[in-house]
């Protein structure tokens, strides 16, 4: 099986003084199910100040000892929420991209590739808790729990998706192995062929 690197989402809980990485159990149950090994990603083994300098870069020893072969950047908080997530996922889609990794951008994953890559997000309503009809190269019915939109496609993509509403629903990088959907796959209660398919072709399964 081959090796996923898998962010996690930043829980914070002010009572305990304590944050937390988390995933959901539906994604590392889809992930294997698709026939990949998903291994979760600690947030905080690279630390920086605040002009953006690294003090610690235990990350790098994580990748260079996991060493996988695919990355999924899962969904969950915003850009911008958690200082710790973003420098941890954008250290990952600097490593993908120099070792021609494919990625796979979940929700807020996607929204942070499109935001690395140069693009922009802006506020959407009708897209939390609701299914969407895609048109374009994936024509699916899919479910939706973002408050947050592609402005644009950032340069060096394309899109292959969009909701009824015109919002762009899916990217794929034009030269790198990289997709974002911003739909949940390990939602749905049977997993969705296309979602399946599409993955497998990404990772090369």
């Amino acid at each position: 099986m081959k090796v996923v690197a898998l962010s996690q989402r930043v829980d914070v809980f002010p009572e305990r003084g304590e944050s937390r990485d988390a995933i959901d159990q539906r994604l590392i149950a889809f992930l294997v199910a698709v026939g990949f090994l998903p291994v979760p990603v600690p947030n905080g083994l690279s630390l920086q100040t605040t002009d953006g300098k690294l003090t610690q870069d235990a990350l790098h020893d994580w990748l260079h000892t996991v060493s996988p072969q695919a990355i999924v950047l899962s969904g969950g908080n915003d850009v911008g929420q958690c200082s710790s997530r973003d420098l941890t996922e954008g250290r990952l889609l600097a490593h993908a991209r120099s070792h021609s990794l494919p990625v796979l951008g979940i929700c807020r994953g996607m929204q942070m590739i499109a935001h690395w890559s140069g693009g922009g997000l802006k506020p959407v309503t009708g897209h939390v808790r609701t299914r969407h009809q895609l048109t374009g190269k994936i024509v699916a019915e899919v479910n939706s729990y973002h408050g947050y939109a592609l402005a644009g496609c950032p340069e060096g993509f394309e899109v292959l998706a969009c909701s009824g509403d015109g919002e762009i629903e899916a990217i794929r990088h034009r030269s790198l192995p990289w997709e974002g959907w911003m739909w949940h796959p390990e939602r749905e209660d049977v997993w969705a062929p296309h979602d399946v398919h599409r993955l497998q072709q990404l990772f090369g399964q």
